[in-house]
């Protein structure tokens, strides 16, 4: 959906979280229209939800980006091949740097009557793809209040706050309430470009409706959003410098070229050393799809 020029609104595709789980997925980026904002590559909308398996996700692979776990409602269990078990609540974060290569599980713990949450990626510069894969968990996040806004920086700087997160770019994400009946203008970085992803609840910015689980894209250059709110909502503010390298995402690695997916495809399949085996619950590892018929081509972010 477009609107004004450098902005425009993403709809969401419905995908399944794993066949395993069957939870319904709101995908907005990647896009059609948008391949990253800022580093932002990858953003999934998970719930509500009650199912007891909501999130049931055997060990798979990551290579070239950083995941950002963020939670609404619900508790997960991570696990990965660093030899990492990390419970993850609301209000937390866990950011895991796949670099080289990282193979991880999460599974939606048993106490959680309700799961609610996003599956975050961001691209790694070329420069820093291949360092060595770690993980990181932040329980004590700076909070914010602004006029009739208040919410969590789990990422970056924001309203004055600033998040210990580990980043690789200068990039933001916010979580951001919003009071009923309210009208509020947040301050932007106008060499930033950013995406705002309705949450729940009413939201309009700058004078357009935001449906629900779409998100809002604007380049860099703006210096606000104007928002407003009938009946309150929860919404998340992702941004950054505009990424400019080519990549190629595929499946769950991110490369430069054609000959490096095959190459992580087949370490993952081999079970090589890249991936090192770790135990869990879930006890399945989940092999890479089919190459496609046709050659990768690396792709930069399409405007």
């Amino acid at each position: 959906m477009s609107t004004a020029s450098g902005r425009l609104i993403l709809n969401p595709r419905l995908v399944k979280l794993t066949v395993r789980s069957g939870t319904d997925i709101k995908r907005t980026l990647p896009h059609k229209s948008i391949r990253t904002i800022g580093a932002w590559c990858f953003v999934d909308h998970f719930g509500p939800t009650e199912r007891e398996d909501a999130m049931s996700i055997g060990a798979h692979p990551h290579t070239g980006l950083q995941t950002v776990s963020w939670l609404f409602e619900g508790d997960v269990e991570h696990r990965d091949s660093l030899g990492t078990v990390q419970e993850i609540h609301p209000g937390e974060l866990n950011i895991m740097t796949a670099g080289y290569g990282v193979a991880h599980s999460e599974l939606s713990l048993p106490e959680s009557k309700q799961m609610h949450g996003l599956q975050l990626w961001t691209v790694l510069p070329d420069n820093d793809r291949n360092t060595a894969p770690l993980f990181d968990h932040y329980s004590n996040l700076p909070r914010y209040e602004y006029e009739a806004l208040q919410g969590i920086v789990f990422v970056g700087e924001f309203m004055e706050r600033v998040s210990p997160a580990r980043t690789f770019s200068p990039l933001v994400g916010a979580e951001i309430n919003i009071a009923p009946n309210s009208e509020v203008k947040i301050p932007l970085r106008s060499d930033f470009e950013y995406g705002l992803l309705l949450v729940s609840g009413d939201l309009e910015i700058d004078g357009e409706e935001l449906p629900d689980a779409h998100l809002y894209y604007t380049s860099a250059g703006a210096s606000h959003f104007d928002l407003a709110s009938t009946s309150g909502a929860k919404f998340v503010l992702l941004g950054g410098l505009p990424f400019n390298e080519e990549i190629i995402m595929w499946w769950n690695f991110i490369g430069r070229s054609h000959e490096e997916i095959v190459e992580m495809r087949t370490a993952w399949n081999s079970e090589s050393d890249r991936f090192p085996y770790f135990a869990d619950e879930i006890n399945q590892r989940i092999p890479a799809p089919e190459m496609p018929n046709l050659r990768l081509q690396p792709r930069g972010n399409q405007k």
